[in-house]
């Protein structure tokens, strides 16, 4: 039986530039650095960039075999304005979903990559 998921690998065209984004615009804490593999702590689960992927079209619609992440935050709207300042990428801004009793927003990474955040609301 499987515990939890260890780590998350995401394919980065640019290695550099995805670390910038990460480290730099979402905050997230690095744990170490090569040209072909860096890693972010981001509580029990690893994200791990892997270098040497190669560059896609973007498309927005779900194709399937490939995968997004998604973080929580405690306010949406300040993390959506702050991103937004610092000049993320968002296909879809602040937008509440009651049924899934969230709001949700979505931004791209340097290659494409969905990353979901959203808020909790009870």
């Amino acid at each position: 039986m499987f515990n939890h998921i260890d780590y998350v690998m995401v394919m980065a065209h640019d290695m550099s530039r995805s670390v910038r984004f990460y480290r730099d615009k979402l905050g997230l804490r690095l744990r170490s650095e090569t040209p072909d593999w860096t890693e972010f702590e981001t509580g029990t689960t690893v994200l791990a960039l892997h270098g040497g992927g190669k560059a896609a079209a973007i498309s927005h619609e779900p194709i399937a075999s490939t995968a997004s992440i998604g973080f929580y935050v405690d306010n949406l709207d300040d993390k959506f304005n702050e991103l937004k300042g610092q000049g993320v990428t968002f296909i879809m801004p602040p937008t509440d979903r009651a049924e899934e009793k969230i709001k949700l927003a979505i931004c791209l990474d340097p290659d494409g990559l969905p990353i979901s955040i959203a808020e909790r609301k009870h």
